[in-house]
């Protein structure tokens, strides 16, 4: 989810972050007040700041999840979700989309635009 629908989706956010502990992640943060943030990420060619929605631990293992939603700016959305997968990749994590109903098929087009092997969480 990109910065600007992060106000509209606050509900959706805190019910992921609820489904994420239910699963048992731990050291969970999150965009949302309430939370520690996550690291951010500045694209160095227009000093774009970027956040990913959710980070979480499981088993020693770090987790970057974002909110598969609807968007005024697709492809605002595409570069963050390349740059999370490529760094994840990188680093050795884990990165997932969470999805809500309404949004799946919004969220699976750019999966697929972007080629990226991901099967979405669905809430």
């Amino acid at each position: 989810m990109i910065a600007q629908d992060k106000t509209t989706h606050e509900d959706i956010l805190q019910q992921s972050i609820n489904h994420l502990e239910f699963l048992g992640f731990e050291n969970i943060k999150a965009d949302l007040i309430g939370y520690e943030q996550p690291k951010t990420f500045i694209k160095k060619e227009n000093n774009l700041v970027m956040t990913p929605d959710i980070t979480a631990y499981k088993r020693t293992k770090k987790y970057y999840f974002e909110l598969g939603l609807k968007s005024e700016k697709p492809k605002l959305l595409k570069s963050k979700w390349r740059l999370l997968d490529v760094f994840t990749r990188m680093k050795d994590h884990k990165f997932k989309i969470i999805s809500t109903k309404g949004h799946y098929s919004f969220a699976n087009t750019i999966i697929k635009e972007l080629n990226l092997d991901k099967t979405l969480i669905k809430l």
